[in-house]
């Protein structure tokens, strides 16, 4: 077994640098928090009016409502659709664990299903076998800001009289075949945690939706069950899920600068991926289809090294990151629904390792964590041999 590298104090390249991204809006940030102080109004009021306004359009959708978190805006979803005990939804294994644990919170039971080998998002041919009589609804999750093959879920989903609800916490500015990724489903969800590509400054979420009646028992349901326009009036059991009004300033203001961020990410990406040409032997990355013009979250490879890999890069100062280590139906809570092997899932999550992505990173970090990963791989290689 081949000796770790020991890991250096100097973090010469972050997995992220949210800095760098604030230094660009560092005086309308400015400007939300002098506003919320001289304005103290905290929860909904404008600001968050203007937010969903804004994103519902940035999403190519009727209705935006703003929410505390992405995994309440799934839960949302799926209890406004009237999805609960006794349903199950189908939604796969790779996906961080919030997707799944929002089924639950909703009182459905997950039905995961494994992924394509190539681009590790769901395919009609991994959903429609499992596909049974307690199926209500199938959840699409658009990871490291990649997009499957839209049309044939979505005629899946039709041919299924199945609610397609999109988990795009990792896609903002993700487009397929030109539509936003928030275009798709019956909604899109997302999360504004502040690592994301369009980040707030603590938990936040959104869901969008052309189907007025769903959004507005989405906004009832994470109001306490309020009715529209009263304080004391309940139609439904609800939770208190609101986006405040920092937040929604917040994202307002990054959402400026979104698609020049995303814009430094695929540029970044397109460098990655000349630098890594000449170890393609010993290194895959995800696969990205031509209808795809991807928001990078994440930029990820795989390796079988990968723990050699990632401890080699440690030393040398490169943080990376495993986004996920362990697959959602392997997690204890959820090991009663996992009903069969999910070998494409189980597989990749022992390889694949998330590079340093982030607007601002520099030619000579991209050049230099591809140099640190390079020399790891040729001496796993020449180990190996």
């Amino acid at each position: 077994m081949m000796a770790a590298p020991a890991a250096s104090s100097r973090p010469r390249v972050p997995l992220m640098d949210l800095t760098a991204m604030h230094d660009d809006v560092r005086l309308g940030l400015d400007d939300v928090w002098h506003a919320a102080l001289e304005g103290s109004a905290f929860i909904g009021g404008e600001e968050v009016a203007v937010f969903e306004t804004a994103w519902a359009g940035y999403c190519n959708r009727a209705h935006c409502v703003g929410v505390g978190n992405g995994t309440d805006a799934i839960a949302l979803t799926l209890r406004a659709l009237g999805i609960g005990p006794g349903d199950e939804v189908i939604v796969p294994a790779n996906t961080f664990i919030a997707t799944a644990e929002a089924i639950l919170i909703a009182g459905a039971d997950p039905r995961f299903v494994d992924v394509d080998p190539d681009t590790h998002l769901v395919s009609a041919a991994t959903i429609l076998p499992e596909i049974g009589p307690r199926t209500k609804a199938v959840i699409v999750v658009f990871l490291h800001g990649n997009i499957p093959d839209m049309a044939e879920l979505s005629d899946l989903a039709k041919q299924a009289e199945l609610p397609l609800i999109v988990d795009a916490a990792q896609a903002h500015g993700s487009m397929w075949r030109g539509r936003p990724a928030g275009s798709f489903g019956v909604a899109g969800c997302f999360s504004f945690y502040p690592g994301k590509n369009l980040g707030a400054f603590g938990d936040a979420g959104a869901v969008v939706t052309d189907d007025a009646e769903l959004a507005a028992r989405v906004r009832s349901i994470a109001n306490h069950g309020r009715a529209p326009d009263s304080a004391n009036v309940h139609e439904y059991v609800g939770v208190n899920s609101r986006l405040d009004a920092i937040q929604a300033g917040v994202l307002s203001v990054k959402l400026s600068l979104l698609q020049r961020w995303d814009t430094q990410r695929r540029l970044a990406a397109a460098k990655y991926d000349a630098a890594l040409s000449p170890v393609l032997d010993q290194l895959t990355p995800l696969h990205i289809p031509e209808e795809v013009v991807p928001s990078y979250h994440h930029y990820v490879v795989r390796t079988p090294q990968r723990e050699y890999v990632r401890a080699a890069l440690a030393a040398e100062g490169i943080e990376t990151s495993v986004h996920y280590p362990i697959p959602c139906h392997f997690q204890v809570p959820y090991r009663p629904f996992a009903t069969r092997p999910l070998p494409v899932s189980e597989r990749a999550a022992g390889e694949i390792l998330s590079l340093p992505m982030f607007p601002h990173i520099s030619d000579d970090q991209i050049g230099f964590v591809s140099t640190a990963l390079a020399k790891s791989l040729n001496r796993t290689a020449g180990i190996r041999g």
